[in-house]
């Protein structure tokens, strides 16, 4: 049986194209380890959870009790106690010049408080410089508080002959997906949507412009190839590129960073040939208009390393943005790949859950790429 015209077309455009990319074997090799070298240093390199805040104890009172307070801080991964100070200055020079972000500042009647049964004052002082640290240690410093104040009103309680009380209510609480509430588990997929939406287009953005800076699109013309033909022949080399950094990106976070893999593989990767078809696409339709790789390049860039990075929700929830910004969200294709990966990868789910976040996907690729058959088709002439 012959095979259609229009898919020998294709395949030969396919060919030419692989035999371009072959020839520079820097950017071949780049795009095929990069993504995977990405996800291992970010991966390191990004975390959100907040140990080992560098305190510094400024203890007035020097008694049995504030000891015995202090020491609550000193047996846990949270709070790590690196110096004492004698005066508020050692305090004050201890956090201008970054040797710890936290000082607990305990009276010097802590003790005689605390036996009178009045509350003692202790004061909590932090490096509000970077407010993620500063809010989470906080809260470490309350909690541990508020455990050892727990404990203290038991032992008055039983002084004063009552026997332990229960508490009226008890939340027992469970976590699902990422139960060690470990941020690897979703800094890394989350990563590895947007390194793949990054690489994809910018290897793709090279393709129409190289042709016109080489000078050889005229010849392209004088063929009879249509504009749709172009596309998807172009497209094919990096979508086996993209297919492989999907392969090598999953693999660096489920070996090396011990990130769960719940879901199918299988059916993680069909989704992610729906995506890297819509970014690839973005990435032949800059190419197309602008015509220059320099500019190709740097449109590429702008169009998916911020947007996926700051309208897909990895860093900041879509549902805290204002309305016009979360609008925008909608044409991000990194943002359903983000949903898609973690409920694949995190709570093991399927298409039967993540339809909807493959229909916007298939959506995205269709104008996508109907937008560059159209800019090409400003170039060709009608077969």
């Amino acid at each position: 049986m012959k095979t259609p015209d229009f898919i020998q077309r294709i395949l030969a455009i396919a060919d030419k194209e692989w035999l371009q990319i072959k020839r520079d074997k820097r950017s071949l090799i780049l795009s095929l380890i990069a993504p995977a070298g990405l996800v291992l240093l970010f991966g390191y390199a990004l975390t959100m959870d907040v140990k080992h805040v560098r305190t510094i104890i400024f203890d007035q009172s020097k008694s049995f009790c504030s000891r015995q307070f202090i020491e609550n801080f000193s047996h846990n991964e949270y709070i790590e106690i690196v110096d004492y100070a004698e005066s508020y200055k050692d305090v004050d020079r201890a956090i201008d010049s970054g040797l710890c972000a936290m000082a607990i500042v305990l009276p010097i009647d802590f003790e005689e408080k605390i036996k009178s049964g009045n509350s003692a004052t202790v004061q909590l002082l932090t490096d509000g410089s970077d407010s993620t640290s500063a809010i989470v240690s906080t809260g470490y410093v309350k909690t541990i508080t508020m455990l050892y104040n727990a404990k203290l009103q038991l032992i008055e309680l039983k002084k004063q002959g009552f026997s332990e009380m229960r508490q009226p209510i008890d939340i027992r609480n469970r976590i699902w997906y990422n139960p060690e509430l470990e941020s690897k588990n979703f800094i890394i997929p989350g990563l590895i949507v947007i390194i793949l939406a990054i690489i994809s287009a910018l290897i793709a953005s090279l393709t129409i412009s190289r042709e016109w800076e080489r000078g050889t699109f005229e010849t392209l013309i004088t063929t009879p190839v249509m504009p749709w033909e172009l596309v998807f022949g172009k497209m094919i080399p990096y979508l086996f590129i993209g297919l492989f950094d999907v392969v090598a990106t999953l693999s660096v976070g489920y070996f090396l960073f011990n990130v769960p893999l719940k879901g199918s593989f299988v059916e993680f990767y069909l989704m992610a040939i729906l995506f890297l078809i819509g970014t690839s696409g973005l990435g032949i339709f800059i190419s197309a208009a602008t015509r220059v790789q320099v500019l190709s390049v740097q449109f590429a860039m702008v169009a998916t390393y911020l947007p996926s990075f700051i309208l897909s929700g990895f860093v900041f929830p879509i549902n805290n943005m204002p309305s016009v910004v979360k609008a925008i969200t909608y044409i991000v294709p990194a943002r359903y790949l983000m949903v898609i990966i973690k409920g694949i990868v995190l709570k093991g789910v399927g298409f039967s859950v993540l339809w909807m976040q493959i229909l916007f996907l298939f959506i995205y690729a269709v104008i996508i790429i109907t937008l560059a058959v159209k800019k090409i088709n400003l170039t060709l002439p009608e077969n």
